[in-house]
């Protein structure tokens, strides 16, 4: 009897993971027929469905799978309300405000800096070392991927100048927490200030009050043959910046890096169990080194796809806080790539839509560009379930 129920209590744990899954695509579906291109005037179904997700929830929640059923109950009560809502909203304000191709290369725009910045954030915490200085080597890197695009007429240079930065300032920011064992967090908030000042400085002295040239070598957009004709995906990704790309490119290299190579199974022991490490012959010190560094060039490939390749200038303090968002994009993502992809996604595709919703109401802009930090301290908070992070981070490791 003992051996029938250890065998059906993982059965009925993966059918309720499948049912709670379920629960949350309903409630999705429940609000997307009411939008555009579907356009569902009545409610009705739409509630319907929201029901039937809440449903779902309920039967995961009674079934031990409570964050997935939560999450189902909650998409429920969204979907279903916010179909409501639409339906009594103009069709005209509905398609001024969901164009999902607009809106998919909005998001990937806005994703794109935190997408950098969360790998950053990877490479460093998957080592071991705490980087709470991302704001200040992507702000780095916005700064010196103009500068140097300014200065050698060149946007590829502006790039390997903005890493160059980047990586520097990693390298200060590794020898203060790796050599001298300082508190990482104070350090990495300590960087942030530098490169505050550096930049603002510099930024000062060499443009003055008229700002950066209007005719500085930016990074290109990409059309990609036989796509960017296309009704749908022409519009949202078939013309895209370079940098948008190489930052997809790099979650996929990443991933198989760190958990299908050797290098990455050294890079990943080396936050885990350091000292296991060092036993076997690996060199804890050089691979944080190597990690902090990297981890900085990271960074400075988000600012500088702020500088030239999004907007194309500078302003003291562009990057506005977007490395921490990236790093709340870590937590989310588990400290694994794709999930931080994920994290960054759904802060673009947030920032996209508060950039649209006005349309609704002009008098509430500013209270609907709140909506993507919401949804960060949501996620941060705990909604998305625990994320354990590598054992070892945050740790000075003294060599014996």
């Amino acid at each position: 009897m003992s051996t029938a129920v250890a065998t059906a209590s993982p059965t009925r744990a993966i059918t309720a993971r499948h049912v709670g899954w379920a629960g949350i695509a309903l409630g999705f579906v429940a609000w997307f027929i009411a939008l555009p291109p579907a356009l569902m005037r009545s409610p009705v179904p739409s509630v319907i469905i929201g029901l039937l997700a809440m449903t779902a929830g309920g039967w995961a929640i009674r079934a031990g799978e409570k964050r997935l059923g939560w999450g189902a109950v909650a998409a429920g009560i969204i979907g279903g309300a916010g179909a409501i809502a639409s339906t009594q909203s103009g069709v005209g304000n509905l398609k001024d405000v969901v164009t999902w191709s607009a809106l998919i290369a909005a998001t990937l725009r806005y994703a794109t800096p935190l997408t950098f910045g969360a790998m950053a954030g990877i490479v460093s915490e998957r080592s071991g070392v705490v980087n709470v200085g991302i704001e200040g080597m992507m702000l780095t890197g916005a700064f010196f991927g103009i500068f140097g695009a300014d200065l050698l007429d060149s946007w590829f240079l502006g790039l390997l100048v903005a890493m160059a930065a980047g990586g520097l300032l990693a390298l200060l920011h590794a020898f203060f927490s790796i050599q001298l064992r300082a508190d990482q967090i104070v350090s990495g908030m300590a960087l942030n200030f530098l490169a505050l000042g550096i930049t603002g400085y510099i930024f000062l002295d060499h443009y003055g009050d008229q700002g950066t040239p209007d005719n500085i070598s930016r990074v290109p957009d990409v059309s990609i043959p036989g796509l960017k004709d296309t009704s749908f995906f022409g519009d949202a990704i078939g013309k895209t910046n370079l940098l948008i790309w190489v930052s997809l490119i790099a979650v996929v290299l990443l991933t198989a890096y760190l958990f299908r190579t050797p290098g990455g199974l050294r890079l990943r022991s080396v936050g885990e169990h350091p000292r296991a490490a060092e036993t076997v012959g690996i060199s804890v010190m050089r691979t944080r080194y190597v990690a902090v560094v990297a981890s900085g060039m990271f960074a400075a490939l988000g600012g500088a796809y702020l500088s030239i390749g999004f907007v194309g200038s500078f302003n003291q303090g562009m990057t506005a806080g977007r490395g921490f968002i990236a790093l709340a994009a870590v937590i989310f993502g588990k400290w694994r790539p794709a999930g931080a992809l994920a994290a960054a996604l759904l802060f673009g595709f947030s920032t996209a839509l508060a950039q649209r919703l006005p349309a609704f109401s002009p008098s509430a802009a500013v209270l609907f560009q709140a909506l993507p930090y919401v949804l960060t301290l949501i996620a941060v908070a705990g909604i998305i379930g625990r994320s354990r992070p590598p054992a070892a981070v945050g740790q000075p490791y003294v060599k014996e």
